[in-house]
């Protein structure tokens, strides 16, 4: 279920019927157990959204669009889709832009990766991901210069002999020394949340964004873990400053193609 890649015919015969045309593509949304119905709402460039069945599984799917664009419409689009389908059940969903080349050539995907589909919808059946991100809170800097003997001497030396170079290297030393101060905390916020997960993927972090991580919830333990996600931003909420978006379809828990056999 990847993007194919197509390349156009050197030529082609102008009396060519239509029906020799090659099968439109599909835009596929997710995969969903067999029975569920089929969501409402449109699709992406508002084409109506079906289902395709095969051995006991379905695919969310639409006529691709002739160009593909990340647009906002369009990205709101698939959301909805995938959450109609997750209201129903577990559901693996697409990323955006996943398309299939013709309805057999799904079909056939979905039933030679039929063992495989059905063990990652149930590994996330009711379940949801929660991503928790962290940002540097900058300020505050007394107490890491009071507990921080280089910086605490750094900033006796500025005070009595200003400069332009030693203010410089004042304020790397304080911004290195919030950054690491944030890491800290947000390692700590991962080591409290992640006991009450069932899984945990770290993502990617920055010198601003140092905590990106998403978590695999039981659907009941929603509200306990953003509590306990309150709590851990009130304890380092000078260092760190957390956020929460969710609840998401699992992106992250899911891998919709089974591992090529080694040497592949």
């Amino acid at each position: 279920m990847t993007a194919p890649t197509t390349t156009a015919p050197e030529s082609a015969p102008e009396s060519a019927p239509e029906s020799a045309a090659a099968p439109k593509a599909l835009y596929v949304y997710g995969i969903a157990p067999a029975g569920i119905r089929t969501p409402r709402s449109r699709g992406v460039d508002g084409a109506p959204v079906r289902l395709l069945t095969e051995a006991g599984l379905c695919a969310a799917v639409s006529a691709a669009p002739p160009r593909l664009r990340p647009r906002r419409r369009d990205l709101l689009a698939h959301q909805a889709v995938l959450d109609e389908l997750a209201e129903q059940g577990p559901v693996l969903p697409m990323r955006f832009a996943v398309l299939s080349p013709r309805t057999d050539t799904l079909l056939t995907q979905l039933r030679s990766d039929a063992a495989h589909l059905t063990q990652q919808l149930d590994g996330v059946r009711g379940c949801v991901e929660l991503n928790v991100k962290g940002t540097v809170v900058p300020g505050h800097f007394a107490d890491l210069v009071r507990r921080d003997d280089r910086l605490r001497t750094l900033a006796l030396q500025t005070r009595r002999r200003p400069d332009y170079e030693a203010n410089v290297r004042l304020g790397e030393a304080i911004a290195l020394g919030v950054r690491r101060e944030a890491r800290r905390a947000a390692r700590d916020v991962v080591d409290r949340l992640a006991p009450l997960a069932v899984r945990t993927v770290q993502g990617a972090t920055d010198d601003e964004q140092v905590l990106s991580a998403s978590f695999l919830l039981r659907s009941a333990d929603e509200a306990r873990f953003r509590e306990a996600v309150a709590e851990r931003a009130r304890a380092c909420g000078d260092r760190l400053a957390l956020s929460v978006t969710g609840p998401l379809p699992c992106y992250s828990f899911v891998d919709p193609r089974p591992a090529s056999p080694a040497g592949r």
